[in-house]
């Protein structure tokens, strides 16, 4: 990196800033439920009032609006000074969930006097992370309300009680040189307590609930929860240029995008702004909540009617949109050197990473590539391109699907991170602030 392009003293102190609102935002965000929530309180206080899919979607020019769907997807929506068909959308895309464990509906086993949870595997975690860390629950809760209603309560649970402790080293001699390897039925099942500590055998969940929540056990009709990591998020580093925590992926680009399109709100546009924070993109986006879900074509649709036009004019506004899918990247890791592909191997804070893929598990084309990479430029920030080396499979994103949904041109994104799917990941702070000023820039382009 020459003397000019280093970033300045300045670009650091703001970095920091909103490295720090991306620490508490993370820790607000155990699960993708109480990140829709996060989200959704973060655009209230800045003017955005909820649209309701259940009733007429009402829109004026310059309106700030959002709508959730099901607790845990939520797109914000600033109107533009001109129908979709005239002036387009651009939107930008990432998802609420993160790879994990789930309990399932009735998790308790006793082993030893032991109370073990059951648990399925969500996504694709990387499963010997999670051991021998301060584990919680958290996740939503579904009551009975007054009468017939159903009612739904979110939930962290108060300090760390679960834990999945690993096996001795004595009685696993080759887990340092083979790995471990670890069965998901019979060895990921965490501990929450004993019975002599007044456990009960069955429906320990549900009696801590309960207390937690001071409701009676019997209104408790059912529940997603999941486990988390309770450490905090932090920052690392001697210069404090990293950030560490769980759900990095891919909840830093949906702070990111939320930044981005809060600090765009000022400015008056003829293109329609959405961001969009999706949920499933780890287990296959093929939910209510999901990329491959109605929720964003529908929401289309429907702004582009309250704004004027029909039809035919959301297939013209269509046409005109572009969308970048935020998704995080794989760094090159220096003890890991091999593992990236030599001339396309992004380093962190070396700013925002531009994802492609042949068969086109990204969305990216050389067209999609161009115009996010002019949004860089006009930032002012570093761009970098990533490609899987040929003998490894890619990963994949919503913006393939979002693509073929919509026909708009896309550009797959992200933020170079170490130890993707880890309980706990590690980013640059300069990425963040890099992708969130891209973003912002992208959002004003015409």
């Amino acid at each position: 990196m020459s003397e000019d392009s280093r970033p300045t003293a300045e670009t650091w102190d703001r970095a920091r800033n909103l490295a720090q609102d991306l620490l508490g935002f993370l820790d607000d965000s155990p699960c993708c439920f109480h990140a829709a929530a996060a989200i959704e309180a973060k655009l209230q206080a800045a003017g955005f009032t909820p649209l309701d899919e259940g009733e007429r979607f009402a829109l004026q020019p310059g309106d700030r609006r959002f709508v959730t769907r099901h607790g845990s997807a939520t797109i914000a929506i600033i109107a533009g000074t001109q129908k979709p068909s005239a002036a387009g959308f651009r939107l930008a895309g990432a998802h609420t969930d993160s790879p994990g464990f789930k309990l399932k509906p009735s998790p308790e086993t006793v082993s030893d006097g032991l109370v073990r949870l059951g648990v399925e595997v969500y996504g694709g975690p990387l499963r010997v992370t999670w051991m021998d860390r301060d584990l919680g629950l958290c996740g939503r809760v579904i009551l009975k309300g007054d009468g017939d209603e159903i009612e739904t309560r979110l939930y962290r649970g108060t300090g760390a009680p679960i834990t999945l402790p690993n096996v001795a080293l004595h009685m696993n001699r080759t887990a340092n040189d083979e790995g471990l390897k670890i069965n998901p039925q019979t060895e990921l099942a965490p501990i929450l307590g004993t019975v002599e500590g007044g456990l009960p055998e069955q429906g320990a969940v549900r009696a801590l609930l309960a207390r937690e929540l001071d409701i009676d056990a019997g209104v408790i009709i059912d529940f997603d929860l999941f486990l988390y990591d309770t450490q905090p998020a932090s920052l690392g580093g001697e210069a404090g240029e990293f950030v560490r925590s769980g759900r990095l992926d891919d909840l830093g680009m949906c702070h990111a995008g939320i930044s981005a399109l809060l600090a765009s709100a000022g400015e008056s546009t003829a293109t329609t702004r959405l961001m969009v924070c999706i949920d499933s993109e780890e287990v296959g986006s093929t939910t209510a909540e999901g990329a491959r879900s109605n929720f964003l074509p529908n929401t289309l649709e429907r702004a582009a009617y309250a704004l004027g036009d029909d039809r035919e004019g959301y297939l013209a506004a269509l046409a005109l949109s572009r969308l970048v899918s935020a998704d995080n990247a794989h760094a090159r890791h220096p003890g890991y050197a091999s593992k990236s592909e030599p001339q396309h191997a992004p380093r962190i804070n070396g700013g925002p990473v531009i994802k492609v893929h042949a068969s086109r598990a990204y969305a990216t084309d050389a067209y999609s590539a161009a115009f996010f990479e002019q949004s860089c430029e006009r930032a002012g920030v570093p761009c970098q391109r990533f490609v899987n080396r040929s003998d490894v499979k890619s990963g994949g994103t919503i913006g393939s699907m979002t693509a073929a949904q919509l026909g708009m041109p896309t550009a797959d994104v992200g933020s170079p991170q170490f130890a993707m799917h880890s309980v706990r990941e590690t980013a640059g702070i300069l990425d963040h602030w890099y992708m969130t000023r891209a973003l912002e820039t992208f959002f004003l382009q015409g």
